[in-house]
């Protein structure tokens, strides 16, 4: 049913089971696992850095070492798992990155993570998991994580 299984995590709580799902899917399946980090480039664009140096130092650095560090440790669960998978760092809005990656990949099934949140947080910022499912065309599983995990 799926040979190919995009997991979309930025390591924060919301991603917590979505990952842990993910492999095990993917193993039930037999399934390829992508996984991928989007670095949002609205967080690190609109701030300045005026305190740092050069960029090694900036949020952008930080953001792409904390989604090597999120997608080394999912690579070692899945291969614990005996899942095939490929890790992939994008920079870019977040769900543009994600729908356009399944697409090019050609994804069976998307995996996204999501928690609680109170309706003025939705209301105002809203998600990348709920644009995610508006925009795509594809099969996509939520994992809900409680706010107590």
């Amino acid at each position: 049913m799926y040979d190919r299984i995009l997991l979309a995590t930025d390591g924060t709580t919301a991603s917590k089971n979505a990952n842990s799902h993910a492999i095990n899917l993917a193993a039930a399946h037999n399934a390829e696992l992508d996984v991928l980090y989007v670095v949002d480039e609205s967080i690190y664009t609109a701030y300045s850095g005026d305190e740092y140096v050069d960029s090694a130092e900036g949020p952008e650095h930080g953001l792409t070492e904390h989604g090597r560090e999120i997608l080394e440790t999912v690579r070692s669960d899945a291969e614990s798992h005996g899942v095939e998978v490929t890790t992939t760092i994008q920079h870019g809005d977040p769900v543009e990155t994600i729908t356009d990656y399944a697409d090019e990949r050609d994804v069976s099934l998307i995996i996204l993570g999501t928690k609680r949140r109170s309706a003025e947080y939705r209301a105002l910022l809203g998600s990348v998991t709920d644009r995610v499912l508006r925009l795509t065309n594809r099969p996509a599983l939520v994992v809900k994580t409680a706010t107590n995990d």
